[in-house]
């Protein structure tokens, strides 16, 4: 609560106080696929949309927070999804389900840092303010996201699906799954700023990680066994 409401609203605050502009990367996991945004169906959450997500405290307090962050016109607030790293940093959402032995295999949109960081620079220094759902371009699978791993990063690499009811007996609270439009996004964008499709981006997002991952003496046949999920 102090770091998700008060400590950003004070930030944004202050800022504006202060003719600031104020960058929040915010969360998209406030969304969840319904009859208007079916899965599959490539309509995606728009800017204008409602949060439709509150099953865990994380989302309820950012949805709370994003009405009254837009209030403020220095604040540029982005949604971000599911992060995912050029390494296996314990954040990166690709860490996390490698560890699983099972994953619900449902299509979600998701925000590759490498490309992305640098357009959230590049749209501060325009002066973009409002919010905007911060992903690559399109969704994709845990299963596809899966099968790159096994195919840059460790080749005896198993997996299996189970559905959402039966991952809501072994989890804490629910997870948000859902597709947000990047129409907005892509057409603020400043120029020169290249942002992939998320397939795009996620296979040369793994290439990258294979190679920092070789330098580093992990691959091919090193990974430490924290970065590898319990077999």
């Amino acid at each position: 609560m102090r770091t998700n409401v008060i400590g950003t609203l004070n930030l944004a605050d202050l800022c504006n106080e202060r003719g600031i502009h104020c960058t929040v990367y915010a969360t998209g996991c406030i969304f969840v696929y319904d009859e208007k945004h079916p899965e599959g169906s490539g309509i995606g959450f728009t800017e204008e949309d409602t949060p439709n997500f509150d099953g865990s405290f994380y989302s309820q307090t950012k949805g709370y927070m994003e009405p009254m962050l837009k209030e403020y016109p220095t604040c540029l607030i982005l949604r971000v999804r599911m992060p995912v790293s050029d390494d296996l940093f314990h954040r990166n959402f690709v860490t996390k389900i490698a560890k699983y032995e099972k994953v619900v295999n449902i299509p979600n949109s998701m925000t590759i840092l490498t490309e992305m960081l640098p357009a959230s620079l590049a749209m501060a220094k325009k002066g973009l303010t409002g919010v905007y759902n911060f992903t690559n371009p399109g969704v994709i699978s845990h299963n596809q996201v899966l099968d790159l791993y096994k195919k840059y990063i460790d080749p005896s690499y198993t997996y299996t699906n189970f559905t959402i009811e039966e991952q809501a007996k072994v989890i804490k609270a629910p997870r948000s799954n859902n597709e947000l439009d990047t129409t907005k996004l892509m057409r603020d964008m400043p120029e020169g700023i290249v942002i992939n499709d998320i397939h795009t981006a996620y296979e040369l997002c793994f290439q990258r990680m294979k190679e920092n991952l070789t330098k580093m003496g992990w691959l091919p046949d090193n990974m430490p066994a924290e970065f590898k999920r319990n077999k």
